[in-house]
């Protein structure tokens, strides 16, 4: 049931037909204009790049923040902080946790694109392409960015699709065209390869005549191409059919059709869970002093030992100054490897908590980060947690402790680092329990 509800509610028409206008223009090429292998497989290769545009521009405005693991070196602080900057009178976002994945994916995308056009382009011989096939594919490529920029701007922006997205979803359907183009062009290279019989078998693939391969097996190629995009527009479907029909044959019941079906013609997508900010107000206000907020917890450099390898690199390399005697280089190299080591713990430390004050009344605390000015999660009565106390040399010094709030469920803890008042803090949890372990409940939106 459910799933044949999410098989009607998939609206594939803005995509479909811009499939239809990508692998129409090929097969017209062909057909009329006598496109030889090297002019179509150059197009395939330009549309690539204009689906790669596309999807980073899809990337960038994604409504949702990008999935991280909370316990992930500085991006998992993001997790927490769904902070955006909006674009003026267009209800658009740019994320600060989009940020990361779209730097990521520009090179990566870039370089596919480039190796992808070097295997297949290079292969068929796309340096033959006459002067008037270069302008024809100059024209084709610019209908289809327009085609995928008008679908993007109704399906993704108009239909607020973007809400729906993370950058990581966003560019994901661009690796399967990368897959598809792969294919089509490597097939048409040995195609053609095995059509033409002055190629030796001992040189090279480039050799082969691109113009050799009839229209038949070109026609071929633009079909086994579209259905392969076709397979890409109706995937949702195709899943949400197999899982009905999967429901169907779990449970014994008569199969969901839509003649026995009640038809629901709306469609509320889901949306991140928010965290709650009831005490903006609150008369309690816990904040560490300036040195908990500057100077991690022991705990926290313990946290992410791949930082201590960096170090351990830096210090390796000064040591092979050693065997010239150059001991005062070693010593730099050493004082570097340190001063890294805790600069880039430390900028962890920073972003999660520097900003970061508690806010309490008589039975709730909110962690609000006055850096980004919003809350990063919330505390309330509930079930079951167990809170302890933590302390370092630091926190000997500076008079301060960590409250630790742990979450069996979720193999999660929730720490408060450096507190110089964390009485008023554990009053909270006292008030929910006279037990020498304070427990305390839900996990909060973390």
């Amino acid at each position: 049931m459910a799933a044949l509800e999410r098989l009607r509610a998939i609206d594939a028409t803005p995509e479909l037909l811009a499939v239809i206008v990508s692998n129409l223009l090929p097969l017209v090429g062909v057909l009329v204009l006598k496109w030889s292998a090297a002019t179509l497989v150059t197009v395939y290769w330009f549309e690539l790049g204009v689906m790669c545009f596309w999807a980073l521009i899809r990337a960038l405005f994604a409504g949702r923040p990008s999935e991280f693991d909370p316990e992930m070196y500085l991006l998992g602080a993001l997790v927490d902080r769904p902070v955006a900057v909006p674009i003026p009178r267009t209800g658009l976002e740019i994320r600060l946790s989009t940020l990361p994945i779209f730097a990521l994916a520009v090179p990566i995308l870039s370089l596919i694109w480039f190796v992808a056009g070097t295997v297949t382009v290079g292969l068929v011989g796309g340096h033959v392409l006459e002067s008037s096939a270069i302008e024809t594919v100059a024209l084709v490529t610019i209908v289809i960015f327009l085609t995928e920029g008008a679908r993007t701007a109704l399906e993704y922006f108009y239909r607020q699709e973007y809400r729906e997205h993370s950058a990581q979803t966003a560019v994901h359907g661009v690796f399967w065209r990368i897959g598809v183009l792969f294919l089509v062009g490597l097939c048409t290279a040995v195609l053609a390869a095995m059509a033409d019989p002055s190629v030796a078998g001992d040189e090279s693939i480039a050799a082969v005549d691109p113009t050799i391969v009839g229209v038949p097996l070109l026609i071929g190629i633009i079909l086994l191409k579209s259905g392969f995009d076709l397979a890409d527009v109706y995937r949702d479907r195709l899943v949400a059919l197999e899982e009905s029909i999967g429901e169907h044959f779990d449970s014994g019941d008569t199969p969901a059709t839509p003649g026995n079906t009640p038809t629901t013609h709306g469609h509320t997508p889901s949306t991140p869970n928010l965290i709650d900010d009831s005490l903006p107000d609150a008369g309690k206000r816990v904040r560490p002093p300036v040195g908990g907020r500057l100077l991690a917890t022991v705990v926290h450099a313990k946290r992410y030992p791949k930082i201590w390898f960096v170090g351990v690199c830096i210090a390796a390399g000064g040591l092979l100054f050693a065997f010239d005697g150059a001991w005062s280089i070693v010593a730099g190299f050493g004082f570097i490897a340190i001063a890294v080591t805790a600069l880039l713990i430390h900028l962890d430390y920073w972003l999660r908590y520097a900003g970061v004050e508690y806010r309490i009344d008589d039975d709730a605390i909110v962690g609000y980060d006055r850096l980004f000015r919003q809350p990063v999660w919330h505390i309330e009565p509930g079930d079951q947690r167990t809170v302890s106390i933590e302390c370092d040399w630091i926190d000997g010094r500076l008079e301060t402790a960590t409250v630790v709030v742990e979450y069996p469920d979720i193999d999660r803890d929730l720490r408060l680092p450096r507190v110089g008042d964390p009485e008023t803090i554990l009053e909270v949890f006292d008030r929910q329990s006279d037990e020498s372990t304070r427990t305390k409940s839900t996990p909060p939106s973390l």
